[in-house]
């Protein structure tokens, strides 16, 4: 076994009751192996498990972190791992997910590889977000799958003027605007109509919600330019919306900054699957 992988975070969805079995087995099993389980409070409260956790400190205790939930929960902690690097297992309990790959069954064989030194890392780069309202900068975020420019349930189309290092590309006037990182592409980009494309590509998808014009379809950009959206409607009820999970209320003429982040997720995945198949199981290709 290797040695360095000492304490194992976990982390499950909140308030997913039906886990409370698969965590006492999981705890078990790992305390088995000497292995420290670390657990946050909601995760810990599903099997009354002592001594929980902050789970921002469960980020900078553990070796590795396992996900129990869908690709939400995934994201969430993604968020605070930050600049650490801390792998992440992300174990399907029965939702769609693309990004928590692993079944149930695969799990306990795949952790015994991780533990004999035998782990496969898949990284994903991110993008950071920045609102600026004149030279202030109000707020930043950073993002594994996508940054969303929507207006509220009431509000008209909003104006979008959005330039690419500096060169104006379109003043897209829509219900909103989808900044993807390939990782997201298969989110709410592919609802609008983007394409889908492999995590391994450096590319960035633009892609308009609803657009006045049809002829306004989404556009792939390299990953390393800077993306300004600038809001050209007042009056109306708009969001920037940060992977789906936090939000920010955008004024006439506020700017939306995007860029690659230095930070990197890195994602333990099964070496008997690659991308294409679990495309092809998340999406039921041929069935």
């Amino acid at each position: 076994m290797d040695n360095t992988i000492k304490k194992i975070g976990i982390i499950s969805k909140p308030r997913k009751s039906d886990a409370g079995p698969v965590l006492s087995d999981l705890v078990r099993w790992l305390k088995e192996r000497g292995i420290e389980p670390l657990m946050d409070q909601e995760t810990a409260g599903l099997i009354d498990f002592d001594s929980p956790h902050k789970r921002p400190d469960i980020a900078a205790l553990s070796d590795i972190i396992l996900v129990l939930g869908g690709d939400g929960t995934l994201i969430s902690v993604s968020r605070l791992i930050g600049s650490r690097g801390t792998p992440i297992l992300g174990v399907n309990l029965g939702s769609l997910g693309f990004l928590t790959e692993v079944t149930l069954d695969e799990m306990y064989p795949l952790l015994e590889k991780i533990l004999a030194g035998k782990m496969s890392i898949d990284e994903r780069w991110t993008l950071d977000v920045a609102v600026q309202r004149g030279d202030k900068e109000l707020a930043k975020y950073t993002v594994l799958n996508d940054v969303v420019i929507n207006k509220g349930a009431l509000a008209r189309m909003i104006l979008m003027e959005t330039v690419i290092d500096g060169r104006y590309l379109n003043t897209y006037r829509a219900d909103g605007l989808i900044i993807s990182t390939p990782t997201g592409s298969t989110a709410y980009s592919l609802s609008a109509g983007g394409p889908i494309i492999n995590p391994k590509v450096g590319a960035i998808i633009i892609s308009p919600i609803c657009p006045h014009t049809i002829t306004n379809r989404p556009i792939v950009v390299r990953e390393d330019v800077m993306i300004e959206v600038t809001l050209q409607t007042e009056n109306e009820d708009v969001l920037v919306t940060l992977d789906g999970q936090e939000g920010y209320p955008l004024q006439y003429l506020d700017k939306v900054v995007v860029k690659k982040s230095a930070n990197v997720i890195r994602l333990i995945t099964s070496p008997d699957k690659d991308y294409y198949e679990v495309l092809r199981q998340k999406l039921r290709w041929g069935v």
